[in-house]
């Protein structure tokens, strides 16, 4: 078997420039760190984790509790997250929500050891963020956060509701109808209050079913375009509180056949990378900056983990706009 020493000597480098390599790149000239990566690859080197852990005493690994995987917000903030880890030297242990029973998820993720933890899936009121606390690694919430605090980024959810709802009013649009998930997470809650609190504003007081909340899953999304067409009152408008939502419902929409802006306008939340693309051209809400939550999220997870000196809170809330595209138009 190859040992470190021998890769070492392969790459020009000393023993102790392959360890911090393996162990903290981010301290490597590039430089160096090409060449001990070439020398791993050419002498087919594979490193003892179980022991470099022992040493160590960390594990290399951060858990990730990720929102639903079928909305494309969370794919593509877990990809980002579970590359840059991986530029590091970390692996990720992924693990994605599960709606109404988030406490087995937590039961299991907790059974196992991990350096740092990042995290969406949590109440407002959750009772894990007490378990969470008592942990020996630093963790940081993104997209969601909880009433107590910690260390989490986020987006302006409220200001974000207010702004859809501007952007539909002054399209002449009236009779809008909201459509999101569980309203005990911030993300939901917030976007639900920014839209409701700028139509209350304008003096329009909305139906019963023109508010729909459900567990966001293509099916429920369906399920509530289709109460809300059912009846004689119909929206003219709808703000789906993720882009995901927002998709179920173009989807559904042009199925029974509806046009869309012209029979029904929808803007949807998040601004993920497929709302821009040429077959939806979904107008939408999110923040206008190249990294996504979660890639600001576990940068600050790697800096909490790897300073040895106490860090203030991290409590990041980007700035929302409204990016208009093909799906709202005018009465």
């Amino acid at each position: 078997m190859v040992s470190s020493k021998e890769v070492a000597k392969h790459a020009g480098v000393s023993q102790s420039t392959v360890s911090r390599v393996m162990n903290d790149p981010s301290k490597v000239s590039k430089v160096a760190r090409e060449s001990v990566l070439r020398a791993i690859e050419e002498l087919n080197y594979r490193p003892n984790s179980v022991a470099r852990s022992l040493v160590n005493k960390k594990t290399k690994s951060i858990a990730l509790i990720s929102g639903p995987l079928h909305n494309p917000f969370f794919v593509e903030t877990t990809t980002s997250i579970i590359n840059f880890a991986k530029e590091y030297g970390y692996h990720t242990n992924v693990h994605f929500e599960n709606f109404g029973d988030n406490m087995s998820l937590y039961k299991d993720v907790l059974s196992h050891k991990f350096d740092g933890l990042i995290l969406s899936s949590i109440f407002y009121d959750d009772p894990i963020f007490e378990e969470l606390k008592k942990l020996d690694v630093p963790f940081v919430m993104f997209n969601r956060k909880h009433q107590s605090g910690g260390h989490y980024v986020e987006i302006d959810n409220l200001a974000a509701g207010k702004l859809a709802a501007e952007h539909l009013l002054k399209l002449g649009h009236r009779d809008i109808a909201w459509i999101g998930g569980d309203l005990r997470t911030t993300t939901f809650h917030g976007r639900y209050k920014g839209f409701l609190d700028e139509i209350t504003e304008q003096g329009i007081r909305l139906p019963e079913h023109f508010i729909q909340v459900n567990d966001t899953t293509q099916k429920e999304v369906h399920r509530a375009i289709e109460s809300m067409l059912a009846s004689k009152k119909r929206p003219t408008a709808i703000f789906a509180a993720t882009d995901s939502i927002a998709i179920f419902i173009l989807d559904y929409l042009l199925e029974k056949g509806y046009s869309v802006p012209d029979d029904i306008s929808v803007i949807g939340m998040d601004n993920i990378n497929w709302s821009s693309h040429h077959s939806f051209q979904l107008t939408t809400v999110g923040h206008d900056g190249p990294k996504n939550l979660g890639q600001l999220a576990i940068e600050h997870l790697m800096d909490l983990m790897n300073s040895k000196e106490k860090q203030e809170k991290i409590n990041i809330t980007v700035q929302p706009k409204v990016f208009v595209r093909k799906t709202t138009k005018e009465l």
